[in-house]
């Protein structure tokens, strides 16, 4: 792989930021020469891939630079003084914090550690993490970075020993699949899944391979009809959508959907959906009137994700329809812009955005707060794992807090909130406010009267019961979910490691 293919992706950078981009992949040839990677490529075509992904994403030069150089400090004898006397601070830190990454491995067994060795490794485990939030924080790029590189190591996991190839998938799975997500990046989210599944569940992958088999290609030749049908009718009432095409449903995503419904094909509405893009906001539920004018929906399929977005930012309209011969499809309809930020999710923000600088800039000009909501979690990452004094309640916390798999729920008011799957009322109401948590009696869950301890489920809107003078309980550590209520409730109980500030 050459310069030219990184070149051909790069026209939006200036002069400048192109010959910036050329100067960091000839210092990235000359100190990888004569290095091969597992596949038995030279070790600079990873570099090159990485950056590709981050050119893809329409990032600035820095970035791209910084993907090119990333493993240069790790692999190499350059050094840190040295990548920064060549090419600066900014880049060099980007650099120094995916080396930083790239020592990570986080697994749920941290959360059974005993022997004493491995607890001192754990504890500077722990750190390396901290450290880790903290450059997150300051700069973004920096796991956007290391995202791009763990989705080519994926990709050529094939050449790494068997074992090694389990550990890599199963972190990947646990870990960077879910910051891809909690970044926005529906597609990249997807494709780590995708990749990481068949070493992690082999014999799961190959049934579900074996199932599908044929299904997929026959609905999608279903829907290249439907698509012809549907852009007649569009054109008819003068909208003109940019595209209509057809999606596959991720093969990982898929399988977890249809654990919970009995491995049985013909519940799964969206196996293949369409998706319509077009030009404005009013095109959208235009179209969603047509759609619903030429095809019966399905009662209480119908979702706008425009006016509610998901907690990542994620905004389209979902329908799902009895379209010809009475077969079920999901619809989801949204503009460019919708599409991009939910494709490269905080990437597409920071494409859209007028102030294109670095996001530290911005962290500062907002006196710490975060941009965008969908960076909130990074400023709530930092903080409470700055709180937490236990190594072993931060990885727990981590676990279950940041890797696991989200649902989003509402207020009576229609306001968002983005909790892990398992979150009970309690941890509801302490993203409201420290003191309605701590005077919570009870909850209703869609306007019926739940015990504290329900499970709450994505979609569900809960209204919290306080009184007055009310103090939470002890049995509540026993069930709240996230580190944010725990430490609250503790913080409430009298323990001074875990009192919070009073402003929230």
């Amino acid at each position: 792989m050459l310069f030219k293919d990184l070149e051909e992706k790069i026209g939006y950078l200036s002069t400048s930021d192109r010959k910036l981009a050329r100067r960091a992949f000839d210092f990235a040839k000359k100190y990888h020469e004569g290095q091969l990677r597992k596949t038995g490529e030279p070790f600079v075509t990873h570099e090159l891939e990485t950056a590709i992904f981050i050119a893809n994403l329409k990032l600035d030069a820095q970035a791209i630079a910084a993907a090119l150089l990333h493993d240069v400090c790790e692999d190499t004898v350059c050094n840190l003084p040295e990548l920064k006397k060549e090419f600066g601070l900014t880049i060099a830190n980007i650099v120094d914090g995916v080396t930083k990454l790239g020592k990570i491995s986080i697994t749920r067994k941290w959360l059974f550690v005993t022997d004493e060795k491995e607890l001192k490794d754990f504890d500077r485990y722990i750190e390396t993490l901290r450290k880790m939030f903290i450059a997150m924080a300051k700069d973004i790029r920096v796991i956007m970075i290391k995202l791009a590189d763990r989705l080519h190591n994926m990709k050529t996991l094939a050449g790494v020993e068997p074992e090694k190839r389990y550990r890599i998938a199963k972190e990947t799975l646990e870990i960077y699949a879910p910051l891809a997500y909690r970044l926005g990046m529906g597609e990249l989210k997807g494709q780590l899944e995708d990749l990481a599944f068949p070493y992690v569940y082999p014999q799961e992958y190959a049934d579900l391979r074996k199932l599908i088999k044929g299904s997929i290609e026959q609905k999608q030749k279903y829907l290249e009809n439907v698509k012809k049908t549907l852009f007649r009718k569009l054109a008819k009432v003068n909208i003109r959508p940019i595209e209509i095409h057809g999606r596959v449903k991720h093969i990982y995503s898929l399988w977890r959907k249809l654990m919970r419904f009995d491995n049985d094909l013909n519940n799964i509405y969206d196996l293949v959906a369409l998706r319509v893009i077009v030009k404005n906001l009013d095109d959208c539920y235009k179209v969603l009137g047509v759609i619903h004018e030429m095809w019966k929906p399905l009662v209480g399929r119908i979702k706008d994700y425009i006016a509610q977005p998901k907690p990542n930012g994620y905004q389209s309209l979902h329908t799902t329809v009895f379209a010809d011969n009475g077969k079920i499809i999901e619809i989801q309809i949204r503009t460019q812009e919708m599409h991009d930020r939910a494709e490269n999710g905080i990437a597409a923000h920071w494409h859209y955005s007028e102030n294109k600088n670095n996001l530290v800039d911005q962290f500062m000009k907002h006196n710490g707060k975060v941009p965008y909501k969908e960076l909130v979690w990074v400023k709530e990452l930092n903080n409470w794992q700055g709180k937490l004094k236990d190594n072993k309640e931060i990885a727990e916390s981590l676990a279950l807090d940041f890797f696991t798999d989200r649902i989003f729920v509402y207020t009576p008011q229609g306001d968002v909130k983005d909790l892990p799957v398992g979150a009970t009322p309690i941890d509801f109401a302490y993203t409201i406010h420290s003191d309605v948590g701590n005077s919570t009696v009870g909850a209703k869950v869609n306007g019926r009267l739940v015990n504290i301890e329900y499970h709450l489920q994505n979609g569900d809107i809960i209204e919290i019961v306080t009184k007055k003078n009310s103090m939470p309980k002890r049995d509540w550590l026993e069930f709240a979910k996230t580190s944010n209520a725990k430490s609250k409730i503790k913080a409430a109980l009298g323990d001074p490691l875990d009192r919070m500030p009073k402003h929230e």
